[in-house]
């Protein structure tokens, strides 16, 4: 693998790239430090940071928010840092990736590591620690199995600089957490031991992080907003159910973005995993220990690192699990008992999310409910009901982007499969969790993201991952062209970047004021979700005013089956 090749343990400053990460992740110059070192004193010790002209912020990259998960403490729960110095260290720069495994890692010129528990922290320059302004701490997208804080897409400094200029200023905080088998490995030994989801549990760290020291940073830890999209807003909807819906006071609002708590298509139990699990233990040479798991600690970098990189474990699907400790039961049942933080909400997806995830190739009725088998139930007469419920129509279907039949290269009954996967798992658990926030009088926002930005083709349309760009305020593209290859916002007309500033300040609005909502005039309010008439914020660049309100009925009577019908039918 090119993970192996390009990486190795002793090697790690052969990802830096140090040109790179000047250009792209400190914008567009490298950062004064002479006479504008910004510093920030911790309960550890001290940091210097980075003072950045162009975008009028400060930023503190890299510092660990709990102790390296190595040695020892490898699967195991987050610990607490437990050191201090005298004296200033250097916060220049981010820290290395959590070991993932996809494009996202691999792309992204960090080193990987085990030791990757860290946070950045970018705030408005020139800020004093009586600031006391809100909060918003970004977590990371990628399946959970790859993805880190320090790709250059995420870059916050754009969307605080836009929060200072609209009125709106907030801190912003990314965070990393262990991926793939390193943090979501489960099994009847990591169940037991308590040790399950420690991906969620290392964002549960660093929220913690956030509330002893944001302060010294003139934040208000009182004011944070939990903050993510695809596995980073499924993220945030597992925190919103973590340990039965206990509010730890950790975050007093939500924002996920193509993503909840129940998004994955199933959440796996322990025996799911037990044969992988067990599969590792044998490769590894503890299959015959009495505490195979505190065996798995002892094991060599590389030789585990070559198990969970197998095609074994990839296909296994990596996420949270029902451990019956951080998520006690399944999510829909959380939800429906009340079992969850009660916080404002603001949640949406983007039209075409199941190209993204749906097949290419589907010709027939036949090949279409082959396809769902196993994927949404294996229950007969489900299937037949789902088949009914989404039946062979491509007007109707998904993308947006063309009404007629696709071609054979995409399959003949591509929208009608795309629109099924997209509903399963992206619309129906967003409509579930507006409708649960409004029959307990909370308020929720919901969007619908209707954009398609350059490079992307007419089979995909406005589908996953495209409202990043504009949420985060990137209209140079940062990133994008390195990672990517395509700039979302190039050859497009201006509206585009308009309505880039549009998504970035009703962010920073909800992230301030617990309200999307900014002066742009009566006719573009966000109404807040009801409970009998709910309707979502459409953004679209090529409309008056890059915005309008719907009521939020699309595929009303297929999207109601998954809902009525998520712990029974379809497992979670």
């Amino acid at each position: 693998m090119w993970f192996q090749t390009f990486w190795s343990p002793g090697n790690e400053s052969a990802m830096r790239f140090g040109d790179f990460f000047l250009g792209a992740l400190s914008i567009t110059g490298a950062y004064t430090t002479s006479s504008k070192t910004p510093t920030i004193t911790t309960l550890n010790g001290t940091y210097a940071g980075a003072y950045n002209g162009n975008y009028g912020v400060e930023s503190f990259l890299g510092i660990p928010f709990a102790q390296p998960p190595i040695g020892s403490l490898r699967f195991r729960t987050p610990q607490p840092l437990n050191t201090s110095w005298t004296g200033t260290k250097d916060a220049t720069e981010y820290g290395n990736q959590c070991v993932g495994y996809g494009s996202d890692t691999y792309l992204t010129p960090f080193p990987l590591s085990e030791d990757c528990l860290t946070l950045n922290v970018v705030r408005p320059a020139g800020r004093g620690v009586t600031e006391k302004l809100p909060v918003a701490v970004w977590i990371h997208g990628g399946g959970y199995v790859q993805g880190s804080s320090q790709n250059p897409r995420y870059n916050l400094s754009f969307i605080v600089q836009h929060s200072v200029e609209t009125e709106h200023p907030f801190i912003g905080v990314s965070i990393n957490y262990r991926l793939q088998s390193w943090g979501f490995l489960f099994s009847r030994e990591i169940k037991d031991q308590k040790v399950g989801n420690l991906g969620l549990r290392d964002q549960r760290a660093a929220l913690n992080w956030v509330q002893e020291n944001i302060a010294s940073f003139g934040g208000d830890p009182s004011k944070v907003t939990i903050w993510g999209e695809s596995a980073g807003a499924g993220s945030v909807g597992a925190q919103l159910i973590a340990y039965g819906g206990r509010d730890d006071g950790l975050f007093r609002a939500a924002i996920a973005q193509s993503g909840s708590s129940l998004s994955f298509s199933r959440y796996p139990s322990s025996s799911d995993y037990q044969a992988v699990y067990d599969n590792i233990t044998a490769t590894t040479g503890c299959s015959s220990a009495s505490d195979t798991l505190d065996c798995l600690r002892a094991v060599p970098f590389e030789a585990l690192n070559n198990g969970f990189n197998s095609s074994a474990v990839l296909a296994t699907i990596q996420g949270p699990t029902i451990d019956e400790d951080f998520i006690i039961q399944s999510p829909t049942t959380q939800l429906l008992n009340g079992q969850f933080v009660k916080v404002p909400l603001l949640i949406g997806t983007n039209t075409d999310e199941g190209t993204s995830f749906g097949p290419i190739g589907i010709d027939t009725d036949a090949e279409f409910r082959s396809y769902l088998t196993g994927r949404l139930t294996t229950n007969n007469s489900t299937l037949s009901a789902l088949q009914v419920l989404y039946p062979d129509i491509p007007e109707i279907g998904t993308p947006e982007t063309f009404k007629a039949r696709p071609g054979p290269d995409l399959g003949l009954q591509y929208k009608r499969s795309s629109a099924i996967i997209g509903d399963s798992l992206m619309h129906a658990p967003r409509r579930f969790m507006n409708q649960i926030w409004a029959k307990n009088n909370l308020s929720s926002y919901s969007y619908r993201f209707n954009v398609v930005p350059n490079g992307v083709s007419y089979s995909s349309g406005s589908n996953h991952f495209k409202e990043v760009a504009f949420v985060f305020d990137n209209v140079d593209g940062v990133g994008y062209a390195e990672l990517a290859g395509t700039d979302p916002f190039a050859n497009k007309s201006a509206s585009y970047k308009d309505l880039a500033g549009l998504m970035a300040g009703m962010w920073g609005s909800f992230i301030t004021t617990l309200d999307p909502n900014i002066d742009r005039g009566p006719q573009l309010s966000w109404p807040v979700y009801g409970n009998y008439s709910g309707q979502n914020y459409v953004f679209d660049a090529n409309v008056t005013n890059l915005a309008y309100v719907e009521e939020d009925t699309f595929r009303a009577e297929a999207i109601n089956y998954f809902t009525r019908n998520f712990v029974e039918l379809f497992g979670r």
